[in-house]
């Protein structure tokens, strides 16, 4: 049998990769000698996008026109002092004597354009000068730099959606404002009890305040939603509002007339409106978790005119549903039936009334993350107007968060799919990035790992912040297509 092949057969190629081209891994034991001798390191490398974006959008300008103080720091001026403040809380150092920890972070020093971060005192002395009006000069502070990062991120919300809700912050000193009020988890402990709305679409902190430990009045509830819907920006055109029973009252629901805006309140038990149950006409709920369902028309009492109410109705089988659960679900019983009742302007079928408001459930994650990691519950003064003040820096450390991720989104003009990342998250991912900063011919820098595994979104997230320009009284979109 004669075979047609050619003479020689090719060489088996050799294989190509990573796998054989790698360097041996460092042997790190018991032994490997250490020192400190390690220069201009820094493990918050991430910082250099925060303050790339805060210099891009006018902050120092911004705050120097806005903030006001009668006290003159000579360590730092005082927009470097409530900068170092709001990046400590960024880094996750709520406490101001937490500080001392990064005093000498040469990423966060050559920021603030000092040697060495002032002592614990200094910051004390700082924020004590501080008027109450500080914070809402910050909340001014917060208003304008959500316009300028809409414009730059090409963000063009018609339509968004609030979400208003307390919180309670146990206290365990003897802060000014402390009341012996509602707080399940610590029930006869003082507490402080603020209002936080929050932007649906882009998670961010719209308004606020540090309130004593009292539950909010109508008036109080009334102002806070006005307050709220005037903080939007300009290019708004529709407004949605959801709060749960504890805003239940005729000053919440004139608050949203007054402001244009569609609402779904929960509401509370009362005695007329288990009447108004008993006598609605029921029918089978098919398309929610309930068995029944029904509408209706009711003024409540004091209320200027009735209103559209919606509810659904619970087999009440036996006793399971522990305090906690009926605050967090809404439902109020009777002997009979457990119920959850909604009043609201929305002309919509009664399944996409209660999943519509069943979605503010995101808004109580946001209160918890920036309990947790913004740092909102740390209350470090005894005073109320200081504690107040904080309360603010920590939110716009928290906004700092939910901005960046506006510019970080992937090209996407549907807001409905912007995913949320946490402040945990995105300190793991985009803030503890160990670094090195040098210097050489007059020029500083800031070199990265080669083995940083999220380089091209941070290099994509550089080019777009870089970007930023002024354009007219607003700014340039620095990033297509727009988030709508």
């Amino acid at each position: 049998m004669v075979t047609d092949k050619e003479k020689d057969s090719r060489k088996t190629p050799v294989k190509q990769g990573s796998q054989d081209s790698a360097p041996e891994p460092n042997k790190i034991n018991a032994s490997t000698p250490y020192n400190f001798k390690g220069k201009n390191l820094t493990p918050y490398g991430g910082l250099l996008p925060v303050i790339t974006m805060l210099e891009k959008l006018g902050f120092q300008t911004l705050v120097e026109e806005t903030v006001t103080s009668k006290r003159i720091p000579r360590a730092m001026d005082l927009y470097r002092f409530v900068l170092g403040i709001v990046l400590g809380l960024y880094i996750g150092f709520p406490r101001l004597a937490q500080l001392r920890f990064i005093a000498r972070d040469p990423i966060l020093t050559g920021i603030l354009k000092v040697a060495k971060l002032p002592v614990q005192s200094t910051f004390w002395r700082f924020v004590n000068g501080l008027h109450l009006n500080v914070a809402r000069q910050m909340l001014t502070v917060m208003r304008i730099l959500r316009e300028r990062v809409w414009a730059a991120a090409n963000v063009t919300l018609e339509v968004v959606t609030l979400d208003t809700d307390t919180t309670v912050h146990t206290l365990y000193g003897q802060q000014m404002g402390g009341r012996k009020s509602y707080n399940p988890k610590n029930k006869g402990k003082k507490s402080y009890q603020p209002i936080l709305t929050f932007l649906a679409e882009t998670r961010e902190y719209v308004w606020g305040e540090l309130r004593n430990g009292d539950r909010p009045s109508g008036k109080e509830i009334g102002d806070h939603i006005r307050k709220a819907c005037a903080a939007l920006p300009p290019g708004v055109k529709q407004i949605y509002g959801r709060v749960d029973s504890g805003f239940y009252c005729r000053e919440a629901i004139e608050a949203y007339e007054e402001c244009k805006a569609r609402f779904v309140v929960s509401a509370r038990k009362t005695s007329r409106l288990v009447e108004q149950l008993r006598q609605a006409e029921w029918k089978p709920s098919k398309k929610t978790d309930a068995e029944w369902e029904c509408e209706f028309r009711y003024q409540p009492e004091g209320w200027a005119k009735e209103y559209r109410f919606v509810a659904l109705r619970y087999e009440k089988e036996r006793e399971e549903e522990e305090p906690e659960e009926s605050e967090q679900y809404q439902l109020f019983e009777t002997c009979e039936y457990s119920y959850r009742v909604f009043v609201t302007d929305l002309t919509d079928p009664i399944d996409f009334v209660v999943w519509f408001y069943n979605q503010r459930g995101g808004g109580e994650n946001l209160i918890k993350e920036a309990n947790n990691d913004a740092g909102l519950a740390a209350h470090p003064s005894g005073r109320f107007d200081v504690n107040g003040n904080h309360f603010q820096l920590a939110m716009l450390a928290y906004n700092l968060n939910c901005w960046l991720m506006l510019f970080n989104r992937e090209p996407q003009a549907d807001a409905t799919e912007l995913r949320h990342t946490t402040m945990a998250t995105a300190r793991l991912r985009f803030l503890f990035v160990a670094a090195k900063i040098w210097s050489h011919a007059g020029r500083t820098g800031v070199s990265y790992s080669d083995q940083y595994e999220e380089k091209g979104v941070f290099e994509r997230l550089m080019n777009r912040l870089r970007r930023i320009v002024p354009c007219g009284s607003g700014y340039a979109p620095a990033m297509v297509p727009a988030l709508r």
